[in-house]
């Protein structure tokens, strides 16, 4: 019987959760854990940007975007991306993880 890694330090509840669902699931080699320790780290800076819209307000004094939001969109994106790195099985899956990919796809600069 394995020990389950536990979450790194100073991760919040979200992250926590996010590290339970995943470690107590599945054994993870060190490089898969890596992945996730970032998906942790992504997760709570997204509850603390969804915290400050929520005490701020969605726009700022001039009308516009909280910055915040602009970030929040982005760290989503590299959430999913992220997650989508563990290949972490479906439901309509049997147990396996997805097939890897050949070729190694390169990173995406969104302008």
């Amino acid at each position: 019987m394995t020990t389950k890694p536990k979450p790194p330090p100073g991760t919040g509840a979200g992250g926590r959760r996010l590290w339970r669902s995943v470690a107590d699931a599945y054994e993870l080699d060190e490089h898969e854990r890596a992945v996730l320790v970032e998906c942790v780290r992504t997760v709570d800076l997204l509850d603390a940007l969804d915290a400050a819209i929520r005490r701020d307000g969605p726009l700022t004094d001039a009308g516009r975007a909280h910055p915040a939001a602009a970030e929040a969109r982005q760290q989503r994106i590299v959430l999913a991306r992220l997650l989508a790195a563990l290949r972490l099985p479906t439901d309509d899956e049997t147990g396996t993880r997805p097939q890897r990919r050949v070729g190694v796809r390169g990173v995406r600069v969104i302008q």
